[in-house]
C-alpha cells in the first residue's frame, strides 16, 4: 500500500505545488504522511472505509471537526473518500512510558474528560455507538467466517465476552475516543492533543479509562489515581471492579481487532505478532486472581 498511498497523497488537488509526502510511522490501519506545502505542514491520512472494523470515513471527518471545535484535535483542512488532510501539530508523540509517568496523568485525564463532555456540543451528526461487547461479538462472527488461526479459542472468547458484559452492569453513555493508544496523544510543550478519531463514538466513560489503562499497562496505583482524577472523589471498590471488567473487555477487543486485521488489512504490519502480544496480556489479566473483585 505504501507507494500507492504516497502517490494518492501526492495527487490530492489541495496542494499549491508538487509535494513530496514523507511517511509517518505509527499507524496500524492507515498510511500516514507529512506534507509541506506553501509554508505549512500537513498530516495526510490515506485510507478508505474499513467495513471489517466498522470504520466509516464520513463519521471520522464529522467527529474530527467536532474535536477540533472543542479544542482537542487539529483542524481538518481537506477530506475525500479515502483521504484526510489535517493541520500538523508540532510536538512529541507519547509512548506508553509517558502515559505511565505520574506527572502526565492529570493532563491526560482532563483531556479525556473534555472529550466526553464537549464533543457532543459540536457534533453535527448523531454519532455512532461503540458498545465493546457488541463490537467483540461482531468480530467473533467475522473470524468464524474467516476460519481464523485460533479458531479453537472461539468458544472461550465468546464465553468471556458474555460473562464480562453481564458483570459490567448498566452503562451511562458519553462521547468516547475508544482508541487511547499512547501514540494518539501529542505534547506540543504547552498542552496535549488527542488525534485519530476513526473509532470515536458513544460509550461508557469506563471504557476509555480502561482502554487507557490496558493499552499503556498502568500499574495498580496509577489506575487508582486515574479513577480519582476522572471522578473527582475517593475511589470505591465498585469503581475498581468496573475498571477491571472493562480492562479485560478492552484487551479482548484489541486482540480480536488484530486477529481480524490479519486477514482484512493490507498494510505492511505484523498483525499476527501484535495479536499474540495482546492475547498474552489478556490471558495474564484474566488469570490474575480469577474474576473481578
Amino acid at each position: 500500500m505504501g507507494e500507492d498511498a504516497a502517490a494518492r497523497a501526492r495527487a490530492l488537488d489541495v496542494w499549491s505545488a508538487p509535494v513530496v509526502p514523507v511517511p509517518l510511522a505509527g499507524g496500524l490501519s492507515n498510511a500516514n504522511f507529512i506534507v509541506d506545502d506553501a509554508g505549512r505542514r500537513h498530516v495526510v491520512r490515506i485510507g478508505g472505509d474499513v467495513p471489517a472494523h466498522a470504520v466509516w470515513r464520513w463519521n471520522e471527518v464529522a467527529i474530527s471537526r467536532a474535536a477540533h471545535a472543542a479544542g482537542l484535535a487539529p483542524e481538518v483542512l481537506h477530506h475525500e473518500a479515502d483521504a484526510l488532510v489535517l493541520a500538523h501539530i508540532e510536538g512529541r508523540t507519547y509512548g506508553p512510558e509517558d502515559v505511565r509517568d505520574p506527572g502526565n496523568l492529570a493532563a491526560i485525564v482532563a483531556l479525556v474528560r473534555r472529550c466526553h463532555r464537549e464533543i457532543p456540543v459540536h457534533l453535527d451528526v448523531p454519532g455512532p455507538f461503540f458498545w465493546v461487547f457488541q463490537v467483540n461479538r461482531r468480530y467473533l462472527g467475522l473470524l468464524d467466517q474467516d476460519n481464523f488461526r485460533l479458531k479453537d479459542r472461539m468458544d472461550e472468547f465468546a464465553a468471556l465476552n458474555h460473562r464480562l458484559e453481564g458483570e459490567f452492569g448498566p452503562l451511562v453513555p458519553v462521547f468516547c475516543h475508544n482508541d487511547l493508544l499512547a501514540a494518539n496523544l501529542i505534547d506540543d510543550g504547552a498542552r496535549l492533543w488527542l488525534i485519530d478519531w476513526e473509532y470515536g463514538a458513544w460509550n461508557d466513560a469506563m471504557f476509555d479509562l480502561a482502554n487507557l489503562a490496558s493499552n499503556n499497562e498502568l500499574p495498580p496505583e496509577a489506575e487508582g489515581e486515574l479513577l480519582r482524577l476522572y471522578y473527582g472523589r475517593p475511589v470505591t471498590a465498585e469503581d475498581r471492579r468496573r475498571l477491571r471488567v472493562m480492562k479485560r473487555a478492552s484487551l479482548l477487543r484489541e486482540a480480536l481487532w488484530s486477529l481480524v486485521s490479519e486477514t482484512h488489512l493490507t498494510l505492511d504490519i505484523d498483525y499476527a505478532a501484535y495479536s499474540d502480544e495482546v492475547l498474552d496480556r489478556l490471558d495474564r489479566e484474566v488469570a490474575d486472581d480469577g474474576p473481578p473483585d
